[in-house]
């Protein structure tokens, strides 16, 4: 299984690159290929000061060895060795009608002492960030990501998109990260599914990322926009920086891991503010948002 799912990311990080190129018509990507001193690598893919993309990446890593002492309390285990392996990606546009976006599906292995495998499972999601907030955005998303759902089971897109809301929350702002999508791990084989039903699913979510997010950003990319919404955008951005150095799991284990830093960060915008004690104008379409990052609302 992790030969087959390292085969399709290989494959996806290409056609999306290959997407995310066309669209933006001026700048490319940049790869970067690395090793991890404790076993595996991977190819980074980096995109900056483009005409659609101010700065981006489509990672992919497969990395592999003995499981640090920090991640063995983490998923109460003795001393493991395990391989992990995914395609991580984050988009900043330059435009701040345009949304970030996030996304990563990732397939993981613990083994005995012995070689033999003693865990295994998929993992995933992907999910939207908007600056302001376009009703039709949202729901064309979230659409994308039920039917994808729906095509293996109709109460996924249920449980999965409430997973995000509560994953992508800011705890410490009391406000999402953005209005959600997909959210899910510990995919593993049991009476009902198959390793490789798991791999069908995350496989199919992953391949809808382009029709659900590339239709927006043709919408959005040429509306005009001014100063002060470019600074709301990047005091925005700044709440994107919170959550990714102070909740997210993959930040934690990729530098628990001995990841490669670069690459971590990547997913970090270029230019950010911390403005203090700022609060949108009352009635304002940046209130609008803030209003339903506090009260996660159904798109789909």
């Amino acid at each position: 299984m992790k030969e087959k799912f390292y085969a399709y990311i290989q494959n996806l990080q290409d056609k999306i690159t290959s997407g995310l190129e066309e669209i933006d018509g001026k700048a490319v990507f940049k790869e970067d290929l690395w090793k991890r001193k404790e076993g595996g690598g991977g190819r980074t893919r980096v995109i900056e000061d483009g005409a659609v993309f101010e700065k981006g990446g489509v990672n992919i890593s497969k990395v592999h060895g003995p499981l640090a002492p920090a991640m063995q309390k983490y998923f109460n285990v003795g001393d493991v060795n395990f391989f992990a392996c995914g395609l991580s990606l984050v988009l900043h546009p330059k435009n701040p009608m345009v949304p970030t976006v996030h996304a990563n599906w990732r397939y993981f292995e613990m083994y005995d002492k012995d070689g033999k495998v003693i865990d295994s499972w998929f993992g995933g999601g992907q999910d939207l960030t908007p600056y302001y907030l376009f009703d039709e955005d949202a729901t064309h998303f979230h659409s994308v990501c039920k039917a994808a759902c729906d095509r293996h089971d109709p109460g996924f897109y249920s449980e999965y998109k409430q997973k995000c809301d509560e994953y992508f929350w800011n705890s410490h702002r009391n406000e999402a990260r953005g209005v959600g999508g997909l959210f899910f791990d510990y995919c593993k084989a049991s009476e009902e599914r198959s390793m490789e039903d798991w791999y069908n699913f995350v496989t199919d979510v992953g391949n809808s990322f382009l029709e659900a997010y590339i239709p927006i950003v043709k919408r959005t990319m040429d509306l005009p926009y001014s100063e002060e919404q470019r600074k709301w955008q990047e005091i925005r951005r700044g709440r994107y920086v919170e959550f990714n150095l102070v909740h997210d799991k993959g930040t934690l284990f990729g530098l628990k891991t001995n990841g490669r830093i670069e690459s971590i960060l990547m997913s970090l915008p270029p230019h950010v503010q911390w403005v203090y004690d700022h609060h949108p104008e009352h009635g304002s379409e940046e209130e609008k948002l803030i209003k339903v990052l506090e009260q996660p609302r159904e798109w789909a």
